[in-house]
């Protein structure tokens, strides 16, 4: 592609210059190659025009910023927007995209929406994908990932890859930081959806307002007008999202108890399962959920909204749920012990998420609640006492351990979680918490590991090191057994 192709994109002057050929573009200057542009973002620790001079040299056909550069020996122009223009530029490139593409955003639940609409879209035939927190799902690739929105040129080159290998229908899942950072500009959606609103990145944002407002980007600017917004209904954020979004000329479609679009009627909690009533078009649906929690039921909901909304007749839809099988880490049953205890994972790591799994095992828990958890370092310190006490409130035991400390002290996170948990048990090795928590277990007791999930590695100061809830859990009740 000719730099003249993207005039549409970029305030070109028609030089000379317009018909060099693009090989590419990137934000990261130690990725640039000859042919390639270089947007200059600005970041949260450096501005990419630092960087500038060094992509010239290394063969930048053209700079883009948001201010007037100085000594670049190349081409630049200044854009309002750089992020935005970045995104777009990479959409350009690599034009290629899934047909039907949606998108959800939320504090908790993003992860699991996105499966789950995939799985429905599945079943219903279609060659589908998600992309997010755990990676990418889709015919024939499962790759492991650790963001949960991806740069825009990864994330165009990935979609890009996706629709060459037939994929047509993609769920993605859209972060406050993605949506701030314009990392999903350029994608062409066709319904997005939220979730709900709780702590969480406070660390980045300022205020709930502000973290409110960048989730609302995805309805008032990324979305268009006229397209399915498919809001839960039951959340205290739900009026204010769906208000913004009518604003924006979509069309909203409610769902929940409170839903007007697919309506809970009613729920019944088993151990591994909820039977459940619902209400779509003054037809009543009957589904055995194959998962435990309320929570996911709701995203259930928000999955099955999305799939009908984007084609899926309502009865395909509904009745797939009875087939969904949970994302990695989200309230995964991994193991139980001899006298049968429930062991789970769940990557809650925020106070909302917290409260949600712990309330959800309680119905099917006739002894003790236990939880192990931590905090991570580097990151909002805020809620480390929020979720001490939620802990400290909802488990009848709780053990408080590490997560990621990265940069920090762990026993400074770890005294921070305790001061509002009173009477609960501080083991800093998390594999040693795992298995003091999995021996103490009796009969009618459930354990929850709550924090990580899904990941596979504990980030110490500067390094990752192997680390796996999931493989601990197995190890401490082969030992058990032995």
């Amino acid at each position: 592609m000719k730099l003249r192709e993207l005039a549409g994109l970029l305030p070109l002057d028609g030089d000379a210059s317009a018909e060099v050929e693009v090989a590419g573009v990137t934000s990261d200057s130690r990725q640039v190659k000859p042919g390639m542009v270089f947007v200059a973002v600005p970041g949260t620790k450096a501005d990419g025009s630092a960087y500038a001079a060094d992509a010239a040299a290394k063969g930048a056909v053209l700079v883009v910023a948001g201010r007037a550069l100085d000594k670049v020996d190349a081409p630049s122009i200044v854009v309002d927007d750089p992020r935005r223009t970045l995104a777009l530029l990479a959409a350009a490139l690599h034009p290629g995209q899934p047909e039907t593409m949606v998108a959800v955003t939320g504090t908790s639940g993003k992860t699991s929406v996105a499966s789950f609409t995939r799985q429905i879209w599945e079943h219903a035939g279609f060659a589908a994908a998600s992309i997010g927190t755990t990676g990418v799902i889709a015919p024939g690739r499962n790759d492991y990932g650790s963001l949960t929105t991806p740069d825009p040129v990864a994330l165009h080159v990935l979609l890009s890859e996706l629709a060459a290998t037939g994929v047509i229908h993609g769920a993605m899942e859209a972060s406050s930081h993605g949506l701030d950072q314009r990392r999903l500009d350029g994608v062409k959606l066709s319904a997005g959806a939220f979730t709900n609103l709780g702590r969480d990145h406070m660390d980045y944002h300022p205020t709930f307002e502000h973290y409110h407002h960048a989730k609302l980007r995805l309805f008032d600017t990324l979305l268009p007008k006229g397209a399915p917004a498919v809001i839960f209904a039951d959340d205290p954020w739900s009026a204010a999202t769906s208000a913004a979004a009518r604003d924006a000329g979509l069309d909203v479609r409610m769902v929940g108890r409170q839903g007007d679009f697919l309506t809970l009627k009613r729920v019944e909690h088993e151990r591994f399962r909820q039977r459940a009533e619902i209400d779509a078009g003054g037809v009543i649906y009957e589904i055995d959920l194959p998962l435990a929690g309320d929570f996911q039921i709701s995203n259930a909901l928000v999955a099955a909204g999305l799939a009908i909304a984007t084609g899926t007749p309502a009865e395909v839809a509904l009745k797939a749920l009875e087939k969904l099988k949970g994302a990695s880490g989200r309230l995964e049953l991994v193991g139980t012990t001899e006298n049968g205890a429930p062991i789970y994972v769940d990557y809650a790591h925020k106070p909302d998420a917290l409260e949600n799994v712990l309330a959800a095992v309680r119905p099917f828990t006739t002894g003790r609640v236990v939880v192990v958890f931590g905090c991570g370092g580097d990151r909002d310190r805020g809620k480390r006492p929020i979720m001490g006490e939620i802990a400290s409130r909802l488990a009848d035991v709780a053990i408080v351990t590490d997560d990621n400390p990265r940069s920090e002290v762990p026993q400074h996170i770890r005294a921070a979680i305790m001061a509002a948990a009173p009477g609960a048990i501080e083991i800093g090795d998390r594999r040693e918490a795992i298995h003091t928590a999995i021996g103490m277990l009796k009969a009618g007791d459930t354990l929850v590991v709550a924090g990580k999930g899904h990941e596979e590695g504990q980030t110490v100061g500067a390094e990752t090191l192997p680390f796996s809830d999931h493989a601990e859990v197995r190890s401490a009740l082969r030992e058990s057994a032995a």
